[in-house]
């Protein structure tokens, strides 16, 4: 036992003088020999400096006196870096991650601090790093922190998965001088303790369609320091000190989001940042389906294969109805249907989309079967009025509309959304062939979005995702659903625009002087089943009926045929 007490207090006078010499160079010649020490990089308070990351020793000197804490940071896209107080991790000194920071409270008279930096895989990970003050009015993020490793906690942990993006962060404590015992967290109330703090909760977009690093490091300097989170990033919400540090989004694979917290005191007015997060939704290093091929090959054939018949009946819907009807029952049934598979099954991806494919044709022909036995359109109508009512009630629930707080609520969310979706097929039922029209133009157009979608990223894909994701997961409500809207949106948009304004007004133009709907092929047998029985006139009217002739031809078959030869006496 007594070696084993030895060993930890052997192992931090070790770490102490290792931090006296190095700091002792640094301090003495400026800077001079420190670059005859390995790794050793001199920074500046609040200056961004690109890093290679091996094994570094960050070292801040001349600090300020009226600085009290400092917050050291690194980013990198990806890879993981470990920073830490000691030269030596241990969980309680270090973290591992690629948004990754520490906060170091600063003593009297200190004037100088060092880190410790390494990659965990032995390679060079680049990336940008960069040294925040504060003074004795700021907050300190993550002073008041019980769940994590570290002490005092300025990260923000997130956490994604296909349907929703999570963040999570320690609670702050409110701010104190040099020399002074922090301020207790366990108060539960009053304007004198951390509960009158507040965080603003603020997302950025890094540019879509983009996962270059030189973009990553030049848009995460906007969204380090204070200023420049309030004036690039969005504010989302506001949390007090009593709400749950937790605060969902929507995944939007392949997109880069940056999210960033500022903790603020209402009494002095004064403010801090945590350190940043970014995520992309998806891996750079997987094997299959990373970030650089998202999409799947079975989710392209089928959006390419819906987006060009939704060309079609974008222009030509009406006028060829009974392909309208199939590829409208399609997009019902295969939507019903992979919501129940994917709820109460564990198929594979790629098999629930060719059982989804093959129930859309099958509920495509019944759609078909109806009408051509029926001879009525309206049923028909009322399914393409619903398929258009869902999506005019997604896009209201795109905008900003979808954020208010009381559509978190689940019974408010889904009674107005279905409401707006009823809403829709009776207007169509009172005008059936414009309200036809506008679904073929609408619903033709949006597909091709989405065929578009399935190769590049779009928002636009989102406008129905969202709604899928908020029915297959219980807890989506709880997440905001912010996109970005950048040029290839718009352009998107354009396209949308073009393609159903076009394709309505070739429609009408062209079906103005044909029947509303063309008729039934049934009826029209009918019809002229009957006109034969009552023309005698009428050639087809002298012709057996079909079963009559479908007997003989099965008798002529069968029939046993007489052997040739002569029948009359030869005459001599």
């Amino acid at each position: 036992m007594p070696v084993k007490e030895k060993q930890p207090g052997l192992g931090k006078i070790i770490n102490l003088l290792n931090n006296f010499v190095l700091m002792s160079i640094v301090v003495s010649w400026d800077g001079v020999m420190a670059q005859s020490v390995p790794g050793l990089v001199k920074f500046s308070l609040g200056r961004f400096q690109n890093l290679s990351v091996t094994r570094n020793f960050p070292v801040l000197t001349r600090i300020p006196g009226d600085i009290t804490h400092i917050i050291f940071q690194f980013h990198s896209q990806y890879r993981n870096v470990t920073v830490s107080y000691d030269q030596a991790p241990t969980p309680n000194t270090s973290l591992t991650a690629h948004d990754a920071g520490l906060v170091s409270t600063l003593r009297l008279q200190q004037s100088s601090l060092q880190w410790y930096m390494e990659s965990p895989e032995g390679k060079p990970v680049s990336g940008m790093a960069v040294i925040l003050p504060y003074k004795a009015r700021d907050p300190v993020p993550g002073s008041c922190n019980l769940e994590y490793n570290l002490d005092i906690e300025p990260n923000i942990y997130l956490h994604y998965n296909l349907f929703e993006t999570v963040i999570r962060f320690a609670p702050a404590n409110i701010g104190y001088a040099r020399g002074q015992p922090a301020p207790s967290c366990a108060v539960s109330s009053g304007q004198s303790s951390r509960r009158r703090l507040k965080y603003d909760i603020y997302q950025y977009f890094l540019p879509e369609n983009n996962l270059s690093e030189q973009i990553f490091i030049g848009h995460i300097q906007k969204m380090a320091d204070i200023h420049e989170v309030a004036a690039n990033g969005k504010k989302l919400m506001t949390l007090s000190s009593d709400d749950q540090p937790m605060v969902s989004f929507s995944s939007l694979p392949g997109q880069g989001v940056i999210y960033s917290i500022i903790v603020r005191d209402p009494l002095f007015n004064t403010s801090a940042s945590y350190v940043p997060v970014h995520t992309y939704a998806c891996s750079f290093t997987s094997t299959l389906d990373n970030c650089y091929t998202l999409g799947k090959i079975s989710t392209k054939v089928f959006f390419t294969i819906a987006g060009m018949a939704g060309l079609f009946i974008c222009f030509f819907g009406h006028r060829f109805f009974k392909s309208e009807l199939f590829c409208m029952g399609f997009i019902f049934t295969a939507f019903l249907f992979f919501m129940l598979i994917t709820e109460t099954t564990r198929l594979s991806y790629d098999m629930r989309l060719s059982l989804t494919a093959l129930m859309g044709v099958v509920g495509g022909v019944l759609l078909v079967l109806c009408w051509w036995r029926l001879g009525s359109p309206f049923l028909s109508i009322l399914i393409v009025g619903l398929i258009l009512g869902f999506l005019f009630s997604s896009i209201i629930f795109f905008t900003p509309i979808g954020d208010f707080e009381v559509f978190r609520s689940d019974v408010v969310f889904w009674l107005t959304f279905t409401g707006i979706a009823v809403v829709v097929p009776l207007i169509c039922v009172r005008f059936p062939r414009e309200g036809n029209i506008t679904a073929c133009g609408v619903v033709g157009g949006y597909t091709v979005i989405l065929a578009v979608g399935s190769y590049t990223y779009t928002s636009l894909t989102y406008i129905t995702l969202d709604i899928l994701k908020r029915a297959l997961n219980n807890n989506f409500s709880k997440a905001f659903t912010n996109v970005p809207f950048q040029r290839i949106d718009f352009i998107m948009c354009t396209v949308w625009a073009v393609l159903t304004v076009s394709g309505m007004v070739l429609q009408l133009y062209r079906e103005r002087t044909r029947p509303v709907f063309p008729p039934s092929p049934y009826m029209m047998w009918k019809q002229e089943r009957e006109r034969r029985k009552t023309n005698i006139l009428d050639p087809s009217y002298h012709v057996p009926p079909l079963r009559m002739r479908l007997k003989s031809r099965v008798e002529e078959m069968f029939r046993r045929e007489e052997p040739a030869g002569e029948r009359t006496p030869l005459l001599l």
